[in-house]
């Protein structure tokens, strides 16, 4: 043992670079029949980054663990009168090992956040 500090990245969800999402997003997963292409919507009620007080700029949707960082720009607000109420985001892959790459993420951050998400 030679001292190392070995560092564990927890699996993240970020929506501002540097600022953890607290809330546990709802995931529905779809997959093509032949597995060369799938979409992840993530769904966040009342997401912190959104909330009063938080002048945190959505820039994108970061999924950020040990082995990286995926990054999907496709991310929207949902209005209810006008006030912001949750985000969405789609995260796509387009072939199978980024589909497992982002099961990976998915595996993590469930295990960590106690979420237990469908394959549908």
């Amino acid at each position: 043992h030679d001292g190392n500090i070995q560092i564990v990245i927890m699996a993240q969800i970020q929506f501002s670079k540097g600022v953890t999402e607290e809330t546990i997003p709802d995931v529905r997963l779809t997959r093509s029949r032949d597995g060369s292409n799938g979409t992840a919507t993530f769904y966040f009620q009342n997401p912190q980054v959104l909330s009063a007080g938080s002048n945190e700029e959505v820039t994108g949707m970061y999924l950020i663990d040990e082995e990286g960082e995926l990054v999907t720009r496709e991310v929207k607000g949902k209005f209810i009168n006008g006030k912001p109420e949750a985000i969405e985001a789609i995260y796509l892959m387009k072939s199978s090992e980024e589909w497992d790459r982002f099961m990976r993420f998915m595996e993590r951050y469930a295990a960590e956040h106690g979420l237990g998400f469908n394959k549908s």
